[in-house]
C-alpha cells in the first residue's frame, strides 16, 4: 500500500480525550437507585468483547493486551517505557493507539468502519509487548492477525463483505461466503420468523450454514426459541442441498454475565414495569429469544421518565454490511433533575438540549407540523403517538461510539403500535475540546456559526429525532391477506401521480427489505425532515428563537442559516468515510449528510455552491445564499425527501436504491481533489472517558478518571471486563 495512503489509517495524533461527568447527578440517587444503575452499568460493559467479537478477529486478543500491560505495570507506562527502552514518542503513539482502540471497542473505527493502525514501528510495539508474558503471547497472535496493515489484501482496511475484499466478523471464520449468500439465508430466516439481530452467520467447510444466536444457554427448551424445536433447515434453490442451523450459546459467557446483573437490576426495579421489563431482557439473553426482547422494547416505551433510564441489547445494524446484524449496546443514564424542571431554556442554553417544556411544546405541535411534510395522510401514520422525552447524562454507555441522542426501538411494528422514545444525553452534547477546528466555513459566516451551531444542532435533533424517525407509515400485508391500507385502491403516489403497485408483504420488514442502505437511507430521511421542518418559524419560535415570524436577519433566521451551513459542511467533511478503493461509505450519517449537500448545490439559481481559488482546493469553502434557504434550499430538500419517504412507505426497494444510489454516488473529481482535502484538515474525533461503579456491602461508589489517554486505559482496566 503506498505510503501517503496509508497515513491515513494511522490512529489520530493527538485524539481528543473528554470526561462525561457524572457524579453530581449518580450523588443525587438514592441507593436503590444507584443499585439499579450499577447492575445496569456492569450488564452494558459486560457485552464489551461481544462488541470486539463482532469486529474482527484480532480485536479481542488487542483487548487483552492492552489491558495485561496495564495491570503489568499498574498503570505507570513511564516505568513500562524505560523497561522497553523505547523512546517518548513510540510510547506516546502506543497510548494514543490504545485508548482509541478501547474507545472504538475495537480495531475499526465505530464512526467509519475503516481501521486505524499504531503510528509506533513493528519493533517498537514488540519491544512494548514484550515485557508481559502473556502480553507477549497474544501480541503474536495480534500482530500476526491484523495490527498492522496487510499491504497485499488492502480491502482488509475497511469492514464489508468478504466477498468485495473485504472484513466482517459478523460471517466469523467464513471468508468464502458471499453476498449473496449472506441475502438466501436472511431470505429463509425471515420465512421461519427468525429475527436476525443477535446473531452471526458461519459457513462451514462443506457449504453447509450455521446461524449463531447470542445466548446464555446452548440448548434452550423449544417453547423458549422463537421458531419452535425445527432448528434446522433443508435448503433449496440456489442453495439446494445444503442446510442451515441454528446453534445457542455465541457469546455464552458473556450473556450468563450480563443476565445475572440484569436479574439483580430487577430486585431494585421503581416499579412494576421496570422489573417486568428485566424480566424479559433477562429471558432474551438467556435464551436467545428476540421475542422476549421485542416485549422488554415495549415495556421499555412504556416506562415514561424514569429517574434512571436504561437500554440494552442488539441495538443498531449500522456496521453489518447486510444492515440486519446488530452490534451489542447498553446504556445506564440519570436524568438531570434541573435541566427537567427547567421551563426555559435560558437556564442551560451553553448545553444545547431541550427543556421538557420545549419538547412538550413540540409534541403538542407535531400533528400541525406533519401535515406540513410533502406527503399526503395516506403514507403516515393514523394517530402520532407522542414520545416519552429525557434529557439524560449518561453514566455508562458502551459499544464502538456514543451517540447524541437516541430514538428507539427500531422495531417498526414496535413503534407504530406502543411507541418509541426520544432520549438526549446531555453531559455527551456539552463534551468539548476547546478550539476545536471548523474547516470549510467561510471566514464572513464563522462569527455567525461559531454563536449560533449549538442552537442550530438543538434544533436538527430534534426536529430528526421526533419528525424524523416519528413519522412515516409503512404500507404492509399485516397478517396474510389483511392490510393497513385498502388494497383495493391503494394510496396516489405524490412521485409518480399513479396508485402505489408495492407494499411490504406479510412478514417483510423495512431493513429486510432495503438490506444493506436501510439505516443510512433512514438516517438521511429524518436529516431531510430536519432540514426542511426547520425551516418553519413556528417550530423555532418553539426552540425559543423568534415569535413565529419569517424573518432570514433575526436571531431565528440565523439559527437557520447556521443549521443549513452545518449540514453543508458535514456533506463535505462526510468524504472521510468514502474509500476511494473499494467506492464503499463507511458510515451511515455522513453518507446521508453527502447526499444532502449534493442536493443543495442542485437546487440552482446560486443556491448553493463550493467556493475556491487554488487548484488544489486549500482554500475551499461551502458559500450559501442565506436569503435563498426558503426560496430555492428548502423546495429543494422536500422533493428528495418526498421520494425518499414514499419509496421507504411502499417497499419500493428498486426506486429507492436508484435514488439512493444517484444521490450518494461520489465521481473522479469529489472522490480525489475534495477528499484529499477533507483529509488533509480532517479534526480528530472524541474520545469519552467514563466513569465507573463499585458495590460494597449494598452500597455503591462511583470512580470518575481523568480525561487523558492513561484515565481511558485505567478504566477499562478497573472495569475487569
Amino acid at each position: 500500500m503506498d505510503q501517503d495512503i496509508l497515513k491515513q489509517y494511522y490512529a489520530d495524533s493527538p485524539p481528543t480525550a473528554v470526561n462525561l461527568a457524572i457524579k453530581p447527578h449518580f450523588d443525587a440517587l438514592t441507593d436503590q437507585q444507584k443499585l439499579y444503575a450499577h447492575h445496569i452499568s456492569r450488564a452494558a460493559f459486560l457485552g464489551t468483547r461481544i462488541v470486539l467479537r463482532q469486529v474482527s478477529p484480532e480485536s479481542e486478543a488487542i483487548y487483552d493486551l492492552i489491558i495485561s500491560l496495564n495491570k503489568e505495570f499498574d498503570g505507570d507506562w513511564v516505568k513500562l517505557q524505560r523497561q522497553a527502552g523505547v523512546g517518548e514518542e513510540a510510547l506516546r503513539n502506543f497510548l494514543e493507539y490504545a485508548a482509541q482502540f478501547l474507545a472504538n471497542a475495537g480495531n475499526y473505527k465505530g464512526f467509519g468502519d475503516s481501521k486505524f493502525i499504531p503510528r509506533c514501528s513493528p519493533n517498537d510495539f514488540q519491544a512494548i509487548m514484550s515485557l508481559s508474558p502473556i502480553a507477549k503471547r497474544l501480541a503474536d497472535v495480534a500482530i500476526s492477525s491484523g495490527i498492522y496493515s496487510d499491504v497485499e489484501k488492502p480491502g482488509l482496511m475497511h469492514l464489508g463483505f468478504s466477498d468485495s475484499g473485504h472484513l466482517s466478523n459478523y460471517y466469523p471464520d467464513s471468508p468464502l461466503i458471499t453476498e449473496e449468500e449472506i441475502s438466501l439465508i436472511g431470505e429463509i430466516l425471515a420465512e421461519n420468523k427468525l429475527l436476525p439481530e443477535n446473531t452471526r452467520l458461519r459457513k462451514l467447510d462443506d457449504g453447509n450454514f450455521k446461524v449463531l444466536v447470542a445466548s446464555a444457554i446452548q440448548n434452550p427448551s423449544p417453547e423458549t426459541i422463537d421458531v419452535g424445536k425445527n432448528t434446522l433447515w433443508n435448503l433449496e434453490g440456489k442453495l439446494k442441498g445444503r442446510k442451515v442451523e441454528l446453534v445457542f450459546g455465541d457469546h455464552i459467557e458473556e450473556m450468563a454475565k450480563i443476565a445475572v446483573h440484569i436479574k439483580k437490576a430487577a430486585v431494585y426495579a421503581a416499579n412494576d414495569i421496570q422489573k417486568r421489563m428485566m424480566d424479559a431482557y433477562a429471558k432474551s439473553f438467556g435464551t436467545g429469544s428476540l421475542m422476549a426482547f421485542k416485549e422488554s422494547q415495549k415495556l421499555w416505551v412504556k416506562d415514561t421518565s424514569p429517574l434512571v433510564e436504561s437500554n440494552i441489547g442488539f441495538i443498531e445494524s449500522y456496521r453489518d454490511p447486510a444492515g440486519v446484524r446488530a452490534e451489542w449496546e447498553g446504556m445506564a443514564a440519570i436524568v438531570n433533575k434541573e435541566r427537567t424542571r427547567a421551563v426555559s431554556r435560558t437556564i442551560y442554553v451553553q448545553v444545547s438540549v431541550l427543556t421538557d417544556y420545549q419538547f412538550t411544546r413540540l409534541v403538542e405541535a407535531a400533528p400541525s407540523m406533519v401535515v406540513k411534510l410533502p406527503w399526503s395522510h395516506e403514507f403516515e401514520k393514523d394517530k402520532f403517538i407522542a414520545p416519552d422525552f429525557t434529557s439524560l447524562e449518561v453514566l455508562s454507555f458502551a459499544g464502538s461510539g456514543i451517540p447524541a441522542g437516541i430514538n428507539i426501538p427500531n422495531y417498526e411494528d414496535v413503534r407504530q403500535e406502543v411507541g418509541f422514545k426520544n432520549v438526549c444525553l446531555g453531559n455527551v452534547l456539552s463534551a468539548k475540546a476547546p478550539n476545536e477546528p471548523i474547516p470549510f466555513i467561510r471566514p464572513d459566516d464563522l462569527s455567525l456559526y461559531q454563536s449560533n451551531r449549538d442552537e442550530a444542532f438543538e434544533v436538527q435533533v430534534g426536529i430528526h429525532e421526533l419528525l424524523g424517525h416519528g413519522t412515516g407509515k409503512l404500507l404492509q400485508e399485516t397478517a396474510p391477506g389483511v392490510f393497513n391500507f385498502d388494497v383495493g385502491s391503494p394510496p396516489i403516489s405524490p412521485v409518480t401521480s399513479k396508485p402505489c403497485t408495492t407494499w411490504y408483504k406479510f412478514s417483510q420488514t423495512w431493513s429486510g427489505v432495503f438490506g444493506a442502505i436501510s439505516s443510512s437511507y433512514e438516517e438521511c430521511r429524518a436529516e431531510c425532515v430536519a432540514m426542511a421542518l426547520s425551516c418553519d418559524f413556528e417550530i423555532l419560535k418553539i426552540f425559543g428563537f423568534g415569535d413565529g415570524t419569517v424573518d432570514m436577519d433575526s436571531k431565528a433566521g440565523e439559527v437557520l442559516y447556521a443549521s443549513y451551513l452545518s449540514m453543508a459542511r458535514a456533506g463535505i467533511v462526510a468524504l472521510e468515510f468514502w474509500d476511494p478503493k473499494s467506492k464503499k461509505w463507511g458510515q451511515a450519517h455522513m453518507q446521508a449528510r453527502y447526499s444532502i449537500l449534493r442536493t443543495f448545490l442542485d437546487a440552482g439559481d446560486g443556491f448553493a455552491k463550493l467556493d475556491y481559488s487554488k487548484e488544489d482546493l486549500s482554500d475551499l469553502t461551502i458559500k450559501l445564499d442565506k436569503h435563498k434557504i426558503l426560496s430555492h434550499g428548502r423546495p429543494a430538500v422536500e422533493n428528495y425527501l418526498q421520494k425518499l419517504h414514499v419509496f421507504k412507505c411502499t417497499a419500493d426497494l428498486e426506486a429507492g436504491k436508484k435514488l439512493y444510489d444517484q444521490m450518494t454516488h461520489v465521481d473522479e473529481w469529489w472522490g480525489t481533489l475534495v477528499r484529499d482535502e477533507v483529509i488533509r484538515r480532517r479534526s480528530a474525533r472524541k474520545i469519552y472517558v467514563q466513569a465507573n461503579t463499585f458495590e460494597k456491602d449494598g452500597k455503591v461508589a462511583l470512580k470518575e478518571y481523568a480525561p487523558t489517554l492513561e484515565g481511558m486505559i485505567q478504566s477499562f482496566a478497573e472495569r475487569d471486563i
